[in-house]
């Protein structure tokens, strides 16, 4: 068994409305486990830290490669809920051997980091976790393919509410993946492609019946499901507008929609939809998904620390498991 962690995990950007529920979130599934909230306002990241507890409040510079810490600042691993457009937060994990995990990257992003890993491949485990919510789309697509034989297709659609998007950070990188990215990913009768123009937009139908345009985007999880399986087709897409839940007059909710077609385990064609609302929305799902990356690499749950090197959350993780804990944290599924 893993000795008890004594140095706080880092959350940078942990004041911020992920961020701080991340670390709720890390306190109700580790009571003991110390953290730091880190942001560039010492204020509002120490009423997060007392409001958490068995948390402190640590000033982030991220222009710095220290990142502003002292000789004595010490941490366990560190996560980041903003762009890192430095990379001096995974240079100081590197420099530190403490395990990373980010969330803010495009497919189209990724390089920088994963130079930056392969560079240094033994100095930190580097956690990719920019899929969709962190992973809460990948693993109940992962869960709902063990199910197959083969697959023709994966098709994942997810509804973001407006009124959804969380904090700044959050809206900035809404406007950079969404409007300064290129043209999305997907794989395509097994083939790598740039899409645009009408191939990018797709007629949905919403979980309450509703008729809705989703356009193309690419989080990681195209590159998690294309590895994990023998695939032939990835298509993700984004609804931005109202979702079902505020449509009736409720509160806003998040919404993913997994389609798999293929062939069953019994020899059966089938195309199989899977529906997945969290009705609070995208950030409990998010903080969830990277509490327990954070746990995951410390060695707190499903083995031991994590050794160094570069994954992505299905590399790490368990669907069966990951899917427990989103029910447990109040996630509804629906198969139709």
């Amino acid at each position: 068994m893993s000795l008890p962690i004594t140095k706080p995990v880092l959350i940078i950007g942990g004041s911020g409305i992920v961020g701080a529920k991340t670390a709720q979130t890390l306190r109700r599934l580790h009571p003991d486990l110390p953290i730091a909230i880190g942001g560039r306002d010492i204020a509002k990241a120490q009423g997060i830290a007392e409001a958490v507890g068995n948390a402190v409040a640590a000033r982030i510079d991220l222009d710095r490669t220290d990142l502003g810490q002292d000789a004595s600042s010490a941490y366990s691993a560190i996560a980041v809920f903003v762009k890192d457009e430095t990379l001096n937060s995974m240079k100081y994990a590197q420099a530190h051997g403490l395990p990373y995990l980010s969330v803010s990257s495009g497919v189209f992003e990724v390089g920088p980091e994963m130079a930056l890993a392969i560079r240094k491949p033994g100095s930190a485990p580097i956690l990719m976790a920019s899929n969709w919510l962190a992973g809460a789309a990948t693993f109940p697509a992962l869960q709902a393919a063990l199910d197959f034989r083969t697959i023709d297709q994966i098709s994942i659609t997810v509804v973001l509410d407006e009124q959804d998007m969380g904090g700044p950070a959050a809206f900035a990188d809404f406007q950079r993946l969404t409007e300064s990215a290129p043209n999305p990913l997907q794989l395509k009768d097994g083939r790598w492609r740039w899409v645009k123009g009408e191939e990018a937009k797709r007629g949905f139908i919403d979980i309450d019946g509703t008729e809705v345009e989703a356009s193309a985007y690419s989080p990681l999880d195209v590159l998690s499901l294309s590895t994990a399986t023998d695939v032939k087709s990835i298509r993700f897409d984004l609804v931005y507008g109202m979702s079902a839940s505020r449509r009736r007059g409720d509160a806003f909710s998040t919404e993913i929609a997994i389609e798999i077609s293929g062939e069953l385990l019994t020899g059966e064609k089938v195309h199989k939809r899977l529906d997945i609302v969290h009705p609070e929305g995208q950030a409990p799902l998010t903080a969830l998904h990277v509490a327990l990356g954070i746990e995951r690499l410390l060695g707190l749950s499903g083995g031991e620390p994590v050794e160094p090197g570069i994954y992505l959350p299905d590399m790490l993780m368990e669907p069966e498991y990951v899917v427990r804990q989103m029910k447990e944290f109040g996630t509804v599924f629906r198969q139709n």
